[in-house]
């Protein structure tokens, strides 16, 4: 029977794709971009270095009582649901209950054959007893050698009669978006476990302190992962998991790991000194963004801003001052990638380090010898607690502002001891126009300004009359400016500075 034409076409065409897709299918057995065909022989000689943590500590018995226990809550629709409800309503609250043992379970791997592990500070935190359980069965005490809050990572101390297997850490700042990656762990007290996943993100902040910078990862983690690693295709730890995003509990493919070069810095702290010693500059600073950088008359946002000095700190002595936008520490840029409160705790206490700052337009280089963070925060706390508070101010004639027409919004007045008083402005702020009303909805509204801050400067002009700050917004209306920069002191001192439209 005779072939047609067409029929011959489709015919070398489903050929063609049978071919294409025979070299897909090898090209993905013998190329890693297509994801490993199996991660086994990586595994195999890390699982013996993960370890379960196992906790216990004493905790009240009563109900609603600062440590009461919860019930578990189990997977929606479970028949054993009312019975650990009722069980644990009947073991709630009972007057006289004594205190009652809870256990809790996490993850941490082995780091140096002596026995020094590490794991998240959360899973031990409050802990009388922790035990490190291996996968070949061996049950081991461990003691707390230091741990550190701000970063949430913990070092342990265990006893061998023989050397442990361990891991080693590797560069995290070469890991990238898209690479694969490996979680071993305890989800759930199961014991050893290995999941598969990508970096989803990097340099993720998700809010839960002062040096957030989290690997995101796809790989599951669950409950009892946290203190785990997480490995890179090598087998080098890149990362510490320790937290998830789950409106169930479970993992939905959003894990977070602090990065190893975060967590080297703090554990060799802590095996130096059982505590953290970490940089401190004495500033309060301020993100660069499109507004700052426009007022600032800087081309690109970058940089940290000084928005306030301590006077007894560091960054005082040295010369810095409000306004001084830091552009490099050591040479290293100042960005998203490397924070300024991250550079300076990974710097030595004592350490006399260089930082550009940019004044006045011009480029500076100061020399800033880093004090010592907790020392700083002890000293802050120890005047925290021992402040008394000050009396109520006594009640005097309220002070008509002078209002400010027009799409800013402002109510204003001379910054009086009247108006000092009323709003709790401190000694600090020394001159300045007192915001005393903000109309909702206005663009002063929308950028946070509110009764009580202090305008002090206008386009980089001082202002301490509502009077002249009229003048000098007209000034920049006639010389047909659309915004207005304002540097703006709350009545705690912190400085910031907004941009705000000024229009007709």
């Amino acid at each position: 029977m005779a072939v047609t034409f067409a029929e011959r076409s489709r015919n070398l065409a489903l050929a063609a794709v049978f071919a294409i897709g025979i070299a897909s299918t090898a090209e993905a057995q013998s190329n890693p971009g297509f994801g490993p065909e199996s991660v086994a022989d990586v595994a195999a000689p890390l699982l013996g270095a993960v370890v379960n943590i196992s906790t216990a500590q004493t905790v009240s018995a009563t109900r609603n009582g600062g440590n009461a226990v919860p019930a578990p809550r189990l997977p929606e629709g479970s028949p054993f649901q009312d019975f650990f409800d009722d069980f644990f309503n009947q073991q709630e609250g009972a007057p006289g209950a004594p205190p009652r043992r809870v256990q809790s379970l996490g993850s941490g791997f082995v780091i140096d054959p002596s026995g020094i592990i590490v794991t998240n500070n959360h899973v031990i935190e409050g802990a009388d007893e922790i035990t490190a359980n291996f996968a070949d069965g061996t049950k081991l005490p461990a003691t707390l050698i230091g741990h550190d809050e701000k970063t949430d990572i913990a070092l342990l101390q265990v006893e061998s009669s023989r050397p442990l297997t361990t891991v080693k850490f590797g560069d995290s700042d070469t890991i990238r978006v898209g690479d694969w990656v490996m979680a071993i762990g305890n989800p759930f007290g199961l014991g050893g476990t290995l999941t598969l996943g990508i970096v989803s993100a990097r340099n993720r902040n998700i809010n839960s302190g002062p040096y957030d910078d989290f690997i995101q990862t796809d790989a599951a983690i669950n409950r009892g992962n946290s203190g785990g690693p997480l490995f890179n295709m090598q087998g080098d730890v890149i990362g510490i998991n320790t937290a998830i995003i789950s409106p169930t509990g479970g993992s939905i493919g959003i894990g977070f790991a602090v990065p190893a070069d975060i967590a080297l810095n703090v554990i060799a702290q802590l095996r130096e000194f059982g505590e953290t010693r970490r940089g401190w500059l004495g500033v309060r600073i301020q993100e660069v963004n499109e507004d700052v950088a426009k007022s600032l008359g800087i081309a690109a946002a970058r940089g940290s801003l000084v928005a306030g000095v301590d006077e007894k700190g560091p960054a005082a002595a040295a010369g810095l001052e409000v306004g001084d936008v830091i552009l490099k520490v050591e040479g290293k840029d100042v960005d998203l990638q490397n924070p300024l409160p991250r550079m300076i705790a990974d710097l030595p206490v004592g350490k006399a380090v260089s930082v550009i700052v940019l004044r006045d337009g011009k480029e500076q280089t100061l020399s800033v010898t880093l004090g010592r963070l907790e020392e700083a925060e002890q000293a802050a706390a120890a005047v925290a607690s021992a402040t008394v508070e000050d009396p109520a101010p006594p009640e005097t004639d309220s002070i008509a502002p002078v209002v400010i027409t027009g799409p800013l919004g402002l109510g204003l007045a001379d910054l009086s001891p009247e108006l000092r008083s009323e709003y709790g402005i401190k000694p600090e702020v020394q001159a300045g126009v007192v915001v005393t009303a903000v109309e909702d909805g206005s663009v002063a509204d929308d950028k946070r300004v509110q009764p009580g801050d202090v305008i002090v400067e206008v386009s980089q002009s001082r202002v301490t009359t509502p009077a002249e700050f009229e003048e000098r917004l007209a000034e920049l209306r006639a010389e047909g400016r659309n915004n207005v920069q304002l540097v703006v002191q709350t009545a705690e001192g912190h400085v910031r500075w907004v941009d705000l439209p000024i229009g007709e």
